[in-house]
């Protein structure tokens, strides 16, 4: 009786406590990296590599790194510092000249306020949209509006008493989002329609466009889309009639895009199961009402993983607008290396082009893995 009182005093989670032999970082440890001779001897040499190229780049990123160089009378930078540690020290003094050509592009250096604003814009509206307690109806009138107020900053209004810059003065990071952001939402609608209409029994001729349309696009690459948009596109069109570079791409874009993204959603109709269409056919609701409250909502779920990657293909593939050019970030951070003064330092530009890529794709990856562990949150038992 005394050890049966002396076991109930004990709290109930401290009796449960598993040792620290088979749960915890040491145990994890224990069994994944040291569990054999093999494994162990391949964590030492995976371990080694690491460890000597962390230290060789802090060697040339950090210790021997030139941060700033002189500049003349005339503003214009001195080099002869960062030519010096070539091949043992980084150059981060191209990044702090040429920061606002490799963010704005040709962009006048007076009015890059306004894409500044712009990408604010575009970073708030992606956190509003993140958020599921603003998916409302109203918040695609906040697209809308916000998506206009960015087009009005970067073109500008004579009447606003903004300058006007065209569109081939765009670059940089705005453009870039601009091509993802516009290209990315126009083309979600159009896939999912083209995914109903593939999958439609009742419509053989919508049927039969949808495929040939998918399969035309998924025929070839974004390249020749882009080039044919751009060079061919105006031979087609009456005389006086043209339209500009950007807005050729971005269509260019958004076919490309829903394409793949249509056969995603596609795949997630078909693995819903069938007894979910039964019932609401049963339930008397009309096809629109089914596809709106039943269909979609679970076939999206499904495929929430494909669809975030899709995004994150399509975002880094607007660099290849630089084809027909149109200075994205990618292609502005080229054309800052392309200056003579700063030849030979590209390494440092597309680090940094690289940080600001991962710094999007990874927070997209990270924003999908929380939205699906939410929505399968119901379904866990």
């Amino acid at each position: 009786m005394a050890d049966i009182a002396a076991e109930a005093a004990v709290p109930f989670a401290a009796r449960q406590r598993p040792p620290a032999a088979v749960v915890g970082p040491a145990a994890w440890a224990r069994t994944n990296l040291f569990g054999s001779w093999w494994s162990t001897a391949l964590t030492l040499l995976i371990g080694y590599l690491a460890l000597r190229f962390a230290w060789g780049f802090v060697s040339w990123g950090l210790v021997h790194a030139v941060w700033s160089v002189p500049h003349n009378d005339a503003g214009q930078p001195n080099s002869a510092p960062c030519r010096a540690v070539i091949g043992i020290g980084a150059c981060w003094a191209v990044i702090s000249d040429k920061y606002r050509f490799i963010l704005f592009g040709f962009y006048p250096y007076d009015e890059q306020w306004r894409p500044l604003v712009c990408i604010a814009l575009f970073l708030g509206l992606y956190g509003v949209s993140a958020n599921r307690r603003f998916w409302r109806r109203e918040l695609g009138l906040v697209w809308i509006a916000v998506l206009a107020l960015i087009m009005l900053l970067m073109h500008g209004s004579a009447t606003l008493g903004m300058t006007v810059v065209t569109d081939d003065r765009w670059g940089g990071l705005p453009l870039t989002l601009i091509l993802a952001t516009f290209g990315l939402a126009l083309a979600f609608p159009l896939a999912v329609m083209v995914a109903l209409g593939r999958r439609s029994r009742t419509m053989p001729a919508v049927r039969l466009l949808c495929v040939v349309y998918v399969e035309l696009i998924r025929g070839v690459p974004l390249i020749s889309l882009l080039f044919m948009s751009s060079v061919m596109f105006p031979l087609f069109m009456p005389q006086g009639v043209n339209f500009d570079n950007l807005l050729r791409a971005q269509v260019a874009i958004i076919l490309f895009a829903a394409a793949y993204l249509a056969e995603v959603v596609r795949g997630g109709l078909q693995a819903l199961p069938k007894g979910q269409y039964e019932a609401a056919d049963a339930l008397g609701l009309s096809y629109g009402r089914k596809t709106r409250l039943i269909v979609l909502p679970q076939a999206l779920r499904i495929v929430i993983p494909p669809l975030v990657n899709t995004f994150i293909g399509f975002f880094k593939d607007t660099s290849l607008v630089l084809i027909i050019g149109i200075y994205d970030l990618l292609q502005s951070g080229r054309a800052a290396v392309d200056d003579p003064v700063w030849q030979g330092f590209g390494n440092e530009v597309y680090i940094l082009l690289a940080a600001i890529y991962f710094c999007f794709c990874f927070a997209m990856s990270k924003y999908s893995r929380g939205l699906e562990r939410g929505f399968s949150r119901s379904r866990v038992r």
